[in-house]
């Protein structure tokens, strides 16, 4: 294992490396790292972690998930309209068993 003496810094090639970004794989001084999730990450790769967190908190999520929603509901609907047609198509004779019909009258 190399030691982190003999590396340099990226950003300032005048101090030792104190750790390695699991990210990128480069070596950075004490003051170029930050924890995050008990990992010590560069500020380039910690930007990217942190991005995808603040994007996409407008209007268009609520409305994306009521269209989500609204596309469920019809689709289940379309389904369930499908499977009542493929149930018509058979005799009335094919599902009746007789259970439920009402009893014969003596002459």
């Amino acid at each position: 294992m190399s030691s982190y003496a003999a590396r340099r810094c990226r950003i300032h090639p005048a101090r030792e490396a104190a750790a390695r970004c699991p990210e990128c794989a480069r070596f950075y001084c004490r003051e170029c790292v930050s924890e995050h999730d008990d990992r010590l990450l560069c500020r380039e790769c910690l930007a990217r972690h942190a991005a995808p967190a603040t994007a996409g908190t407008g209007l268009w999520r609520p409305l994306a998930r009521g269209a989500l929603a609204l596309a469920g509901l019809l689709a289940a609907w379309a389904a369930c309209g499908l499977y009542g047609r493929f149930l018509l198509k058979f005799e009335p004779a094919t599902h009746d068993s007789g259970l439920h019909a009402p009893p014969e009258r003596a002459p």
